[in-house]
């Protein structure tokens, strides 16, 4: 992160130090959260950009998640807990996380690396890599929806329930080990009945609960349409139905060439392309495999709107207040980003979350949506520059792309432009 004599004392905004020869124009690929806040942030530069999509914007996991910015509860995926789950139920169909039987070598391959990272020591680290991005990720929002990012964005407490005495340890033990690491945590226990004061839908077989401060929670489709709105307001091109094939330098400098459209050329390139990422840059010296850890989503009509975030770690269910019902996120399922919805992991999301709600319309369901979040097998996110100095990654954030999205973008442009790496982006080396 910028110190302080490198940050705008007005904005709060980064001042980039240009001790190279700064990029005057980008192509970014990807239009979710991650790729838009890069662009964003290199706009502050000076520097010209053209976002580049697949699809449409949001339309990977950007649009469907949670929608949480909860950097208290962002931590690294690999864990000993997450292990022993895994071998309990991995092959589940109806289980939070399900790998399908089938010959797929990378993906067993893959899975046998973030096995070795499912240790404290391992966590450990990663969390303390994780402590600097979760520092200032609120603070890259506020700078966000200051200058002009016409978003809503809602302050409130995650309350996290448990329905019998004892299960709270494991989520505990995570929080300790985050504060140990330097991440703030504001946790406070409540009862059943305090629970359901704060949350009403909350069932009576909530037994218990923890309410964690200082996170809030947003719309996460609309927010990534309004900063999509922004770049292109300030100047930026957006250009949609552009699925990138390869990234190559030339006479114009890095060029895009895309299946069937012509190619988009920038003094510099950022892949952003979550859970399709791995393809594009795999040629570029990057060693770490991402693999699409799918999620599934859906919303409900409640009988009066959700106060605040919910989570159920035991069944691993996230409820977000959503368009005056709810959003019901879950599930890690390790399938191609492309592969069609299964309705089945909706019906087993239903079956775990039915229990520990009131007040919700079950046959209101609407929405049904899976997304690859893209995963890696340590756990961190990679930003920065591949094997080709004028080609940047950012992506492989897991769970955590929508809060770490902003502050992804404001580090890594201010690598781009001038040209040296901020020390809280060392860790996440794409190179590593």
């Amino acid at each position: 992160m910028p110190d302080t004599a490198r940050v705008d004392a007005a904005t709060g905004a980064p001042r980039f130090h240009r001790s190279t020869a700064p990029p005057r124009s980008a192509v970014i690929v990807g239009a979710g959260v991650v790729g838009l806040a890069c662009a964003w942030y290199l706009q502050e530069a000076g520097v010209e950009v053209t976002v580049a999509e697949r699809d449409e914007v949001a339309a990977g996991s950007s649009w469907g998640n949670a929608g949480w910015l909860s950097p208290g509860l962002a931590v690294p995926l690999p864990e000993a807990s997450v292990l022993r789950f895994a071998l309990r139920s991995v092959t589940d169909p109806a289980s939070a996380l399900y790998v399908p039987l089938r010959w797929d070598p990378s993906l067993w391959a893959w899975l046998s690396r973030f096995a070795r990272h499912c240790t404290t020591a391992q966590w450990r680290r990663a969390m303390a890599a994780l402590v600097e991005l979760n520092r200032y990720a609120l603070d890259a929002y506020d700078q966000l929806t200051a200058s002009g990012v016409a978003a809503t964005i809602t302050e409130a407490p995650v309350v996290t329930a448990f329905e019998a005495p004892g299960e709270d340890g494991g989520f505990l033990r995570e929080l300790d080990l985050a504060a140990a690491a330097g991440q703030p945590v504001d946790a406070q226990p409540l009862s059943g009945d305090q629970a359901r004061a704060i949350v009403p839908q909350l069932s009576d077989r909530v037994a218990s609960a923890w309410r964690l401060g200082g996170q809030r929670y947003l719309d996460p489709g609309a927010f990534v349409r309004a900063l999509a709105e922004s770049v292109v307001a300030r100047g930026g091109r957006l250009a949609t139905g552009f699925a990138a094939r390869t990234l190559r330098r030339g006479p114009r400098g890095v060029t895009v060439a895309g299946w069937g459209s012509a190619p988009l050329h920038g003094d510099v390139a950022v892949v952003a392309a979550g859970a399709w990422l791995d393809g594009l840059v795999r040629p570029l010296g990057v060693r770490v495999r991402v693999r699409a850890g799918r999620g599934y989503s859906f919303s409900l009509a409640t009988d009066r709107p959700l106060a605040c975030p919910v989570y159920f770690p035991v069944p691993r269910v996230a409820c977000t207040p959503y368009r005056g019902g709810v959003r019901v996120a879950g599930t890690m399922e390790f399938r191609g980003p492309d592969a069609p919805l299964d309705f089945g992991r909706v019906d087993a999301i239903v079956a775990r979350a039915r229990p520990l709600l009131r007040g919700v319309d079950w046959a209101s369901l609407a929405d049904p949506w899976v997304g690859g979040r893209p995963v890696t097998p340590d756990g961190l996110p990679l930003i920065g520059r591949s094997a080709d100095p004028a080609v940047h990654v950012a992506g492989g954030h897991g769970m955590w792309g929508m809060t770490l999205g902003p502050v992804t973008g404001r580090l890594l442009a201010e690598a781009i432009v001038s040209g040296e790496t901020p020390a809280a982006l060392r860790p996440f080396d794409p190179r590593r």
